[in-house]
């Protein structure tokens, strides 16, 4: 009896994006028993997509595979997306035992990596710093429980350094943006700001993110911005992904009520699963695309206070 391992990236129109995802897995891989199959694939802007890294493993001769999302917060891509993706999978290989892993979430290695990427930057995380302001970015969605798991894990962040100022922001979709999170900070009177990427990998966002810390500079020439770097390949993110697959494996995910729920929404006839990938896209404002699912209802309340919205 076969085990894989399917570790989902998001994906990125940026490839250097999708091979970090890539050299990310092969670096966990290393500590990650041998007997074990391990894929990588993507949700969207890479491939093999979802369903095709599920064939990929059968093909390898999996008879039960962990389908574990290398994702921070538990949002729309992970509520739905991802399940939508085993519950068709679960109908084309019936043979096949499928398990769902959970995501980062709130863990208290990722403040240890936060915390380190300000001391690259030559931040002193034990010492007194009066006027500076911590900007913590992430991506940003429509889901406002993850939203709100961002905005706690920022109040932990502030708990664990003496600074005046830890604000969050996000790159798009919600409120505040990232202009807006700088003007709060020099409003609160920090004289020095970190931008302080709340992503895993690099991409267009992070990409954009970086232009934005130069154009703040000329904007803000009286104010001291720095940007700090990405979680990227540190050890301690490798830890919590192994972690939720040890989970996953030992049957202690929650990730099946995701399913569940997933399954529920179908039976309504609110999620409708298309079979083909990325030629069913559309761009969002904010330069993210979203494929897969129609949602045909709107604020459906579901197990977990997970809302489905169009």
């Amino acid at each position: 009896m076969t085990k894989a391992i399917l570790f989902v990236g998001h994906g990125s129109k940026l490839e250097a994006g999708n091979e970090e995802v890539r050299e990310f897995v092969k670096q966990t891989r290393e500590l990650i028993d041998s007997s074990l199959l391990v894929e990588t694939c993507f949700l969207e802007f890479a491939e093999p997509t979802i369903s095709q890294g599920i064939k990929i493993c059968i093909e390898k001769g999996a008879s039960e595979i962990y389908v574990m999302p290398i994702i921070l917060l538990h949002a729309g891509h992970s509520k739905i997306h991802i399940p939508a993706e085993i519950v068709e999978a679960q109908e084309k290989y019936p043979h096949v035992k499928f398990t769902y892993g959970e995501v980062v979430g709130i863990h208290e290695d990722i403040f240890q990596i936060l915390l380190e990427r300000l001391q690259e930057i030559g931040f002193d995380t034990q010492a007194k710093h009066e006027d500076t302001a911590i900007l913590l970015i992430a991506r940003g969605g429509s889901d406002e429980y993850a939203n709100g798991d961002f905005f706690k894990i920022t109040r932990l962040l502030w708990e664990k350094l003496n600074v005046q100022v830890v604000e969050g922001a996000f790159m798009g979709v919600t409120k505040p943006l990232v202009e807006e999170g700088i003007e709060r900070c020099i409003k609160l009177g920090a004289k020095k700001i970190i931008m302080l990427p709340y992503f895993l990998f690099t991409g267009i966002l992070m990409e954009r993110m970086k232009s934005y810390c130069e154009r703040f500079k000329e904007q803000y020439p009286e104010i001291n911005i720095e940007i700090a770097h990405y979680f990227g390949y540190h050890p301690r993110l490798k830890s919590v992904i192994i972690e939720r697959m040890v989970q996953a494996l030992s049957g202690h995910s929650n990730g099946d009520k995701d399913i569940q729920n997933v399954q529920k929404l179908m039976e309504k006839g609110l999620i409708s699963h298309h079979h083909h990938h990325h030629e069913h896209e559309h761009e969002h404002h904010h330069g993210h695309k979203h494929h897969h699912h129609d949602y045909k209802g709107c604020n459906v309340q579901l197990d977990e206070k997970m809302e489905v919205k169009p």
